[in-house]
């Protein structure tokens, strides 16, 4: 193999080439106490700033969901108050149908006068032609 490896540098390549079949091993070697240490400092403070992340979106998720919580409540106090309005609005609005409830019973005797007397007029014109359609009869004669 030394006669291989001292000739042209095509064979010396080929040489140095192992067959795809064979595996060769390496040596186990254990990192220095160092490195794991640093691995391990690296590890927590990249764990530290993950949950550190997580904490503050939930506290952020707290935070929104308490102002929402805020806006709806001053949000049903308008309409708790717009309700009041309405409320007094229909109160007065019942007392002055009560206030004008006479007056629109007068107006309901009156409308129904009114109709009686219409048609009293309308059976006094159909007297009238009658009266005058025999006056016309009498006065031919």
């Amino acid at each position: 193999m030394a006669a291989a490896a001292e000739g042209p540098p095509e064979l010396r390549a080929s040489a140095g080439k192992q067959d795809p079949a064979i595996e060769t091993a390496e040596e186990a070697k254990e990192p220095a106490e160092a490195d794991i240490n640093e691995l391990c400092k690296d590890m927590f403070s990249k764990m530290a700033t993950y949950l550190t992340g997580e904490l503050t979106a939930t506290s952020e998720d707290y935070k929104l969901l308490e102002n929402m919580n805020k806006l709806t409540s001053l949000k049903y106090l308008e309409m708790k108050d717009i309700a009041i309005n309405i409320s007094r609005n229909l109160k007065d609005l019942n007392q002055k149908y009560a206030a004008l409830q006479p007056y629109l019973e007068q107006i309901n005797l009156i409308e129904e006068q009114v109709a009686a007397l219409e048609q009293a007029a309308y059976k006094l014109d159909a007297y009238s032609k009658r009266l005058e359609a025999k006056y016309k009869k009498l006065e031919k004669r």
